[in-house]
């Protein structure tokens, strides 16, 4: 599962041919021993736990670059290769 983002130490991975469990477009994303499934664009957390703190950053990031996390997705559930994305600064 690729890494496609890393910020403030949050982990942002995106799986290839993930869309058979939640059937919407979404994120992976770990801070330390916390991990949450997010979906995109609207940042609803489909499984797992997140900090608020950083749920927040991780929602600003998915609203900044929604239009390339839903390219991503596009080419993730083809198999294709996906692309990084740039860190929230």
């Amino acid at each position: 599962m690729p890494v496609i983002a890393m910020f403030y130490g949050i982990i942002v991975r995106m799986f290839y041919y993930d869309n058979k469990e939640h059937h919407v477009p979404h994120v992976h994303v770990e801070y330390g021993e916390m991990t949450a499934v997010i979906q995109i664009p609207e940042g609803n957390i489909l499984a797992g736990k997140f900090p608020n703190d950083k749920l927040k950053l991780v929602t600003a990031w998915i609203e900044i670059h929604k239009d390339e996390l839903m390219a991503n997705w596009k080419l993730a559930i083809s198999g294709q290769q996906i692309f990084k994305i740039e860190a929230l600064k």
